[in-house]
Parts: C-alpha cells; sequence; structure tokens
C-alpha cells in the first residue's frame, strides 16, 4: 500500500473513533451517524479527506454545536466542535409556507412550548432560532423527510430531545448556531 493510502485509512479510523466518541452518550437509533453493526462500528455518509489529511467541515460557524438544515434535502446534520454527530431527517415549510435561511443564534428554548398562532399545537424541546420559527419534536413522524410545517424545522421527538440537550450541556444558546440553506 502507498504512504497516501495508509495515512488515509488512519486518519479514517481516528475520525470514526472520535465521532463515537462524542455520541457514546445518544441512544443508539436509525438515526445516528454512528451505529454499531454486528460489534464493528459503522460510520453512514461519506467521508472526503484531502491530501494527506482529514479536516473539519470549515463551511460550519465556529460554534461548539450547529444544526445545519438543508431544505432540498430536508435533512439536518449536526455538528459538535465541528465533527457531524447526527444526521436526521426533518419537514420544513410546505406549500404556502416558508422557512427562513440563513445562519442564526438560538434566542429561546422550552422543553415544551404550545403555538399560539396553530391551534395550541405542541412543539417539544423548541430551539428558537428567528422571529417566531423553531426547531422543534412533532408527532406527524410519518412526514418528516418532506416539507409539511408551517415554517419551523420539525424533528422527531426523540431527536428534538437530543439536539436540545446537546445545546443545554454544550453551553446554552450562546454556544449553537442554526444554519438554514437551499
Amino acid at each position: 500500500m502507498s504512504l497516501k493510502i495508509v495515512t488515509s485509512l488512519f486518519f479514517v479510523l481516528a475520525l470514526t473513533g472520535q465521532a463515537l466518541a462524542t455520541t457514546s452518550k445518544a441512544p443508539a437509533a436509525e438515526t445516528d451517524i454512528n451505529k454499531p453493526a454486528n460489534s464493528q462500528p459503522a460510520l453512514r455518509g461519506s467521508l472526503t479527506l484531502l491530501g494527506n489529511s482529514a479536516s473539519k467541515d470549515t463551511s460550519i460557524p465556529e460554534a461548539p454545536v450547529v444544526a445545519r438544515i438543508d431544505i432540498s434535502e430536508q435533512r439536518m446534520n449536526v455538528y459538535v466542535n465541528g465533527l457531524i454527530t447526527h444526521s436526521w431527517k426533518v419537514s420544513t415549510g410546505g406549500r404556502g409556507y416558508y422557512t427562513p435561511r440563513g445562519q442564526y443564534a438560538p434566542y429561546r428554548m422550552h422543553t415544551m412550548w404550545r403555538s399560539r398562532k396553530y391551534n395550541n399545537a405542541p412543539m417539544p424541546h423548541s430551539v428558537f432560532f428567528h422571529k417566531g420559527w423553531a426547531i422543534h419534536g412533532t408527532n406527524a413522524i410519518s412526514r418528516l423527510g418532506r416539507p409539511a410545517s408551517h415554517g419551523c424545522v420539525r424533528l422527531h421527538p426523540k431527536n428534538a430531545k437530543i439536539l436540545f440537550n446537546l445545546i443545554k450541556r454544550s453551553g446554552g444558546m450562546k454556544a449553537a448556531s442554526v444554519v438554514i440553506s437551499n
């Protein structure tokens, strides 16, 4: 094997171990990036190696916790200290509704919130990031993965709780960022 291949394999193994270490407290679910398969750690998604080293995603903001939502893919990737730790299906604004694009800092969090605008609808583990828009859990789990909300970013309730707790444990709202694109 060439030195480049050996070096690349070393960095893949190192990153896989580091990512597993950051999610060791998270429950094993189909939505985790790292899920043991037959006692062997597996990394879902892709990892791009540049030259002889792997690096953090430089396109994410410098914050301990970053929730990056891609509207065209209806997916949220969560980064902790620059490394992806979770990737989840979401639902953003459906037909006639808008989810704002941009980079935001959360300004309010609630374990349980009810929408005053939409018939007292439950919004568990809400992280408000812009005006009245929030990331929150939903009971409409079957609609995740496609646009279906009134503009908020909906998550599976378990994933909303994980994100909520990650933000709290990592220093609170000042230590988090929400990035929405496409």
